[in-house]
């Protein structure tokens, strides 16, 4: 008898179904959430090599929404286009947002310069003052916050056998 394995995406668990016969088109909904039509999986019937975690081997791939990336540099790309090249406040603000978007978070030395623009000061002034900082330290480093999105938690793996 056939065993497939199953991924509900709504509750980040792996199901496993048995079969008296082959089916490889039915698609079960999920034992526990009922009303989600679960996405098959290629199961792990043999490893002689692999050390790693079973949960490791089956994690789905993170999600990435091109589509809002997309909208979200349209947005900063208008606002760059009306933006007075005169003022650094402005630039400076576009770029907090620019980072927010694509999950750096701004190092201290960054950080700083940014707050100093932000206070007034002259940017060629600060960047003067500052240079040392910025050839020593990448001024972005990835938001933890953000690191954890694209690291989904591995699947919770239901130990019951069910009947395809």
């Amino acid at each position: 008898m056939p065993i497939y394995e199953f991924y509900c995406s709504k509750c980040n668990t792996i199901y496993n179904f048995y079969s008296k016969t082959i089916d490889t088109r039915t698609r079960p909904d999920c034992p526990m959430c009922r009303d989600c039509v679960l996405e098959r999986r290629v199961s792990l019937f043999s490893t002689t090599r692999h050390k790693g975690n079973y949960n490791d081997m089956h994690a789905p791939a993170p999600d990435f929404d091109g589509q809002r990336m997309e909208q979200a540099m349209e947005k900063l790309a208008a606002e760059a286009e009306g933006m007075d090249e005169e003022n650094p406040k402005q630039a400076a603000d576009l770029l907090r947002k620019l980072s927010d978007m694509a999950g750096l978070k701004l190092k201290p030395g960054m950080e700083e310069a940014l707050q100093r623009i932000e206070q007034g000061e002259d940017p060629e002034q600060v960047e003067n003052e500052m240079g040392d900082i910025f050839d020593e330290e990448d001024p972005f480093e990835l938001n933890e916050k953000v690191s954890k999105i694209r690291s989904p938690r591995p699947p919770r793996v239901d130990e019951t056998l069910y009947e395809l």
